[in-house]
């Protein structure tokens, strides 16, 4: 038999049209069937068919003409980022404390100082964030105290405890919740991350267009299925975190010292909106031979943390760290004995040895990012320690990789999305299978394996004396002819 000749450019842009269509339709069926309560396996199925044509979008994509290129992501970014508003939040009830510490601060009440379910703020609830009778059926509603022997509940998940997000989030819930029309419910919230995504999606392009970079590498967020599913139906803030530290990566990636302060900023505004993004700072540093130069992005991010924190702490009776410190105790990271947390660690090590060699290897990583990184690149630094934090940590929440998705956007490493895959794995299957240990252990080996693999491949085509990743992407989106 003769072998197949490869598509034409032209073929190419029909089969990646294609892939993305249908890559939309079957995310816009995975939104609206739900399942994560009653056929945990079966959605996980289809997230993994979303994920596959996913890949499929991504190699067809490879040999589209550079003029077409760009179009085709931009026009996908909207398709698939759409399907996230095609229903009420599936996996999650992070959107509902979201829209009710949005309330409480248009009311002129500070969002660290109650409870959700603090009789307090009693006149503020509605039938929607707090149904009553027989609506409290539900298994994503809490069940809240009655004196009155009514039945009442929440769509709030943990209405016990104080928030834990942090100023910039708050500013931005407070935001949506003024420009809300009465009733809109989580509307508004996922129509704000849709812009955000498609915000992040758009500073990508224009970062990798401004740097002669293939804009192709921009479909890694642009189509993932993590964010219509995390970031604009499950409506978590982490997005908002995503396109301040991808700006501000872009910013500190220059040699001018303004833009470099800027980029701190930036960086500490993302930091203020989620704390994750803190584990981009030793990227921003990439290469750093002069204090000045460290100085121009620390300052100014931690600067801004303290100001922005300021006007909270001031306005509050409370602590503004809120249920941060229960938060940590509740999810194992306190205590490696516990929970599925350092998962990979505690295969090789004594329970007890798992938080320090973590706390050593991340260190050791973020030492050499900064040592011996490209400070015109800084994104590869932040996605080699934020990378390896996920390995090493094995979180359970799908929605954390959204970061690591932008940085692989802007890096072309690849093989990181098997992180949010693994993460999305244990998110929807762990709970359904008991929480047994082997989900965590399979779903972030495979990923750490497919890295270490991919990178001892990448040492062998690197020509001698290379240093650091090659500015096109090595695979699914490398350069076609013009």
């Amino acid at each position: 038999m003769k072998p197949l000749r490869p598509l034409t450019p032209r073929a190419s842009l029909v089969a990646t049209a294609l892939a993305v269509a249908a890559l939309t339709t079957v995310l816009a069926l995975t939104v609206s069937r739900g399942g994560y309560f009653d056929d945990p396996a079966g959605l996980f199925g289809w997230y993994l068919l979303c994920w596959a044509l996913f890949t499929v979008a991504l190699l067809a994509l490879r040999r589209v003409r550079s003029r077409h290129a760009v179009v085709l992501v931009v026009a996908g970014a909207v398709a698939v980022t759409v399907t996230g508003l095609l229903g009420p939040p599936r996996t999650s009830t992070d959107s509902y404390r979201y829209a009710w510490d949005g309330r409480v601060q248009a009311a002129g009440i500070s969002p660290y100082d109650h409870t959700p379910q603090d009789p307090a703020l009693v006149p503020l609830r509605d039938p929607w964030l707090f149904p009553t009778g027989p609506a409290c059926g539900g298994p994503d509603l809490a069940p809240l105290p009655a004196a009155d022997g009514t039945s009442r509940c929440t769509r709030i998940n943990r209405p016990a405890v104080h928030t834990i997000y942090p100023p910039v989030a708050e500013v931005y819930f407070l935001a949506v919740d003024r420009l809300s029309p009465a009733g809109a419910r989580h509307e508004p919230l996922q129509t704000g991350a849709a812009l955000v995504s498609l915000g992040v999606a758009a500073v990508l392009l224009l970062i990798l267009r401004r740097r002669g970079d293939d804009p192709r590498k921009a479909a890694y967020w642009a189509w993932c299925p993590a964010v219509p599913l995390e970031a604009v139906n499950n409506v978590h803030i982490d997005v908002l975190g995503v396109l301040l530290a991808v700006a501000g990566l872009g910013l500190v990636a220059s040699r001018s010292l303004s833009r470099r302060a800027g980029g701190g900023l930036l960086i500490g505004a993302a930091v203020a909106t989620k704390l994750m993004p803190a584990v981009v700072l030793p990227g921003a540093l990439s290469g750093v031979r002069r204090v000045r130069d460290a100085a121009a992005v620390v300052l100014p991010a931690a600067a801004f943390v303290a100001l922005v924190y300021l006007p909270y702490v001031l306005l509050s009776h409370g602590s503004v760290l809120g249920y941060l410190g229960g938060y940590v105790e509740e999810e194992g990271y306190d205590d490696p004995s516990a929970g599925s947390r350092y998962g990979l660690l505690r295969l090789l090590l004594p329970d007890a040895w798992a938080f320090p060699v973590l706390v050593a290897v991340v260190a050791a990583v973020a030492l050499y990012v900064m040592r011996r990184g490209d400070p015109r690149r800084p994104w590869s630094g932040a996605l080699l320690v934020t990378g390896w934090s996920f390995v090493l940590l094995t979180p359970g929440y799908s929605w954390y990789a959204l970061l690591l998705i932008a940085l692989v956007a802007l890096d072309g490493r690849w093989e990181w999305l098997g992180i949010p895959l693994a993460g999305a794995a244990v998110y929807v299957l762990a709970p359904a299978l008991g929480y047994h240990p082997a989900v965590t252990d399979l779903a972030y080996g495979s990923a750490a394996a497919l890295v270490l693999v991919m990178h001892r491949i990448r040492r062998r085509s690197d020509p001698p004396g290379a240093a650091g990743p090659a500015p096109v992407p090595p695979a699914g989106v490398a350069r076609a002819p013009r």
